[in-house]
């Protein structure tokens, strides 16, 4: 490449090149060579193209490390591996120019990536980054234990909640003080798969006993937390229940949510196929929660022959929309739903058999507020 004559264009001429390819094809031409990168990554190049539509991609959380393990799956801490579904095919967005050590993402709204990393004094700080522009900010600083016993929650207006059993935490990018503001959850147990929609966070909580779960819907209004006294705390989550609900989630094993089509919950569990205390389930079922009309409708189930692959193992769930995403324990791949459609997805990023988290990203050329 050194020799060949691209190199002697200008590069308001690469610019206007470059500027007739795709999202997609941008990304890709970025591993080209460190021209086509140095080019490619320029903020007078992204400026140029900052309109363009952004992709639908499924990201995957990195898998927690052990000691021993950490030689392995270090690269994985190094980028972000996607799952391009409309294309599928893996990409993968490079994490280098964070200065921070072994970066955690956990959550993406609006083509901004939020994880977690090491800070040069140790702690753990929550970082915003945008991959394809490689600019991040640190947010204001967090204790360690929130990285550990937190879920990350981010809605459209990049609003960001910290939320634990006991407390939460709420920052704003709007607001003044840029500071986080600290609440009282006083949740009846840990949150389950918390979501933030429509200005209000959802998440499920057992209330049963040792021996035997019993999952309730809990919501709680951004708008609530913010009118609050601190020194006056008061419990804002309520408890959502329906008489026409029925037993829908008595049904469900271990039922986890995720964001679906605009004010839509869908959640997700294995259907049980008794109520004995051990019991097997015939499948996994995917309810979809209206939140306009409060009313369940199923989206879909597992088919059978997939299902084979999860029923005897531990599995986790991301995806969001029209997409859901699973990986089982010693699966080797992970099986999609995706706008009704069921299918496999090969080619998962290490040797397959860890259980990956994940989330959406909407990969696009966002400014970092």
């Amino acid at each position: 490449m050194e020799d060949s004559p691209i190199n002697r264009l200008p590069e308001d001429t690469l610019h206007q090149i470059f500027s007739s390819l795709s999202l997609r094809q941008i990304m890709i031409c970025r591993s080209v060579c460190k021209l086509f990168n140095r080019t490619l990554t320029s903020s007078s190049f992204i400026h140029l193209i900052s309109a363009r539509s952004h992709l639908h991609l499924l990201a995957l959380r990195p898998p927690h490390l052990h000691h021993h393990h950490h030689s392995r799956h270090a690269s994985l801490h190094s980028c972000i591996h996607v799952y391009d579904p409309d294309q599928n095919q893996w990409l993968r967005f490079s994490l280098d120019f964070l200065p921070f050590r072994s970066p955690h993402p956990v959550a993406s709204s609006l083509g901004l990536v939020y994880l977690w990393a090491d800070s040069p004094d140790s702690n753990k700080s929550l970082i915003v980054c945008n991959p394809l522009t490689r600019q991040y900010r640190v947010l204001p600083q967090l204790g360690s234990a929130w990285s550990r016993h937190g879920s990350v929650l981010v809605d459209s207006r990049n609003r960001v909640m910290v939320l634990t059993e006991l407390a939460a935490l709420y920052f704003s990018f709007s607001q003044k003080t840029q500071q986080w503001l600290k609440f009282s959850s006083n949740l009846p147990s840990k949150p389950r798969s918390p979501i933030m929609i429509s200005n209000s966070v959802f998440a499920l909580c057992d209330v049963g006993s040792p021996w035997r779960s019993k999952w309730k819907l809990f919501s709680c209004a951004v708008k609530n937390l913010l009118n609050l006294n601190l020194n006056v705390m008061n419990n804002n989550w309520e408890c959502l229940e329906r008489h026409e609900w029925g037993d829908i989630f008595d049904i469900m094993k271990r039922p986890r949510l995720i964001p679906g089509d605009g004010n839509k919950i869908l959640m997700i569990g294995g259907l049980k196929s008794n109520y004995s205390f051990n019991q097997s389930c015939s499948t996994i079922l995917i309810l979809r929660l209206d939140l306009e009309t409060m009313e369940w409708e199923e989206a879909t189930r597992m088919p059978e022959a997939m299902h084979r692959w999860f029923q005897d193992s531990k599995f986790k769930v991301f995806g969001g929309g029209n997409r859901v995403c699973f990986s089982g324990k010693k699966v080797g791949r992970l099986a999609l739903w995706d706008c009704c459609k069921w299918r496999w997805i090969d080619g998962v990023p290490g040797n397959g058999d860890e259980l990956f988290r994940g989330f959406t990203f909407e990969a696009r050329l966002t400014a970092i507020p």
